[in-house]
């Protein structure tokens, strides 16, 4: 496990084009897809306060030692270390975005992760369609949610610019797609956005992808959990299984001078051991969406779609069930 612990250094930019021809009729919920766990938190904002939903705790100290806690903050909420078209490059395709709305200033929307981030949505957005013009074959997932203090104009104003943005790339929610049935229609993204009203009103957004997540720091407790869920049953349609590990506000506030990569770093070879040994398809147990924190400091990325190779032989016995319409929760 040692090799899968170096730095991903290569990337694999183009790895869905280059998937054999017996995989490209597989329902995209089938295949072993690599997700980065909020993905815009590299570039968090230490000047801005701690989000209204975070624990009282948290929201009464940065009140009253604001230079102290958010820095603190922001060691143990940064899960990633690149702009999304590096780690689209390293062969991430499901994205964690999560909204948010300053409490006072501009209505520009950011992304958050215990503070706000310095980059805006539009901003991250305009550079993920540019990558996407750049890899036409590429389908990516994006998952909206969250959406702290977000008023109903902000969702209308947010879902129209997605839609005037990225137009005909966009996945309708009606169908099975496919990587052929996507090239065929010159399609790259899907949004799953978790806002139903929003969703019943526009067929292009998906509803929320679930994600199972531990919500321990613990990678043992990680695994058990992923286990668990699995022996339940997969659903229907796309899926995450988080790898991401967590910590309680009292931890980090306890520990300012730690911060969640050397957790993250701890944890790599139980976690990438796991993952090594999952296989996707649309039986019991069948993986789709693999998620992690600090994606480019391991071979995380090669693994997930290594794990395609256990579907060729019997690809054309993988089910494409309908759900274009799942139902479900995110972390």
């Amino acid at each position: 496990m040692e090799d899968l612990e170096r730095e991903e250094l290569g990337g694999n930019p183009d790895w869905m084009s280059h998937l054999p021809e017996e995989l490209l009729d597989v329902p995209l919920w089938n295949l072993a897809i690599p997700g980065s766990h909020d993905s815009m938190s590299f570039c968090l904002d230490v000047s801005s306060p701690v989000l209204k939903s975070e624990p009282c705790l948290l929201r009464g100290i940065d009140r009253l030692f604001p230079c102290w806690t958010r820095p603190c903050v922001s060691r143990w909420a940064t899960t990633q270390q690149s702009v999304l078209s590096d780690q689209c490059d390293l062969g991430v395709r499901f994205l964690d975005l999560r909204i948010a709305r300053k409490p006072a200033g501009s209505r520009k929307l950011f992304f958050a992760h215990g503070i706000y981030t310095l980059i805006t949505v539009k901003e991250a957005l305009d550079e993920l369609a540019t990558w996407l013009d750049a890899h036409p074959k590429e389908i990516v997932m994006i998952s909206c949610s969250h959406f702290d203090s977000l008023t109903d104009e902000d969702h209308v104003s947010l879902v129209e610019f997605i839609i005037t943005l990225f137009g005909k790339k966009l996945c309708s929610s009606q169908d099975i797609p496919t990587l052929r049935s996507c090239w065929s229609r010159g399609q790259q993204v899907v949004v799953s956005y978790s806002n139903q009203q929003m969703v019943l009103l526009h067929p292009e957004l998906w509803t929320e992808i679930p994600y199972w997540y531990a919500d321990s720091a613990d990678p043992k407790k990680v695994i058990a959990y992923l286990e668990d869920q699995k022996r339940k049953g997969r659903p229907g349609g796309f899926y995450v299984s988080g790898l991401n590990l967590t910590e309680d506000a009292l931890y980090v506030l306890l520990h300012p001078l730690q911060d969640m990569r050397k957790m993250t770093r701890r944890a790599l070879s139980l976690l990438l051991h796991w993952a090594s040994e999952q296989h996707p398809g649309g039986e019991v147990g069948g993986v789709n969406i693999l998620c992690c924190d600090f994606v480019g400091i391991s071979q995380f990325c090669s693994l997930v779609i290594g794990l395609n190779d256990k579907l060729l032989g019997g690809a054309g016995t993988v089910a494409a069930c309908p759900a274009s319409r799942m139902l479900g929760a995110s972390s």
